[in-house]
């Protein structure tokens, strides 16, 4: 089991925290994280961009995509934006992307806000003991109810 680091703009984490987004897509040009290597049971520490960690969710399943044309993205869009809630902006920014990973997320908790030191512009982080900006130091006393 994997502990991913997930860095989110505030109106979708917003919207994970309130229950009405229940699935976490990411769509990229090349295969980048969480891109084959993500499994079911996997923990992720959610991040705002520019913030704090601020909650923890796991992943329930997930449906990986390669070789993604406009028309296949379009198809995404059509059958799991109620759960995605993506804005129109940012499918037509995505359009070109060649690969997508949709998340589905369970067990969505609220945690002590955390501050890390990242200065990388890496959305999706898989965290490793060498690299886990101090975070497998949380303990179940910093989840919020």
């Amino acid at each position: 089991m994997r502990t991913h680091l997930v860095i989110l703009k505030k109106v979708y984490l917003d919207k994970i925290l309130d229950g009405g987004k229940t699935i976490e897509l990411r769509l990229t040009k090349t295969a980048v994280p969480p891109f084959n290597c993500i499994a079911i049971g996997d923990k992720l520490l959610l991040k705002e961009s520019s913030g704090p960690v601020c909650a923890v969710a796991q992943v329930s399943a997930f449906t990986e995509f390669r070789n993604l044309t406009p028309a296949k993205i379009a198809k995404i869009k059509a059958e799991f934006n109620a759960k995605i809630l993506g804005e129109d902006e940012y499918w037509k920014f995505k359009a070109d992307s060649k690969f997508a990973v949709l998340v589905w997320l369970k067990n969505v908790r609220k945690i002590k806000p955390v501050r890390i030191n990242k200065k990388d512009w890496r959305a999706w982080v898989v965290l490793t003991e060498k690299e886990n900006y101090g975070l497998f130091k949380l303990s179940s006393g910093d989840i919020i109810d």
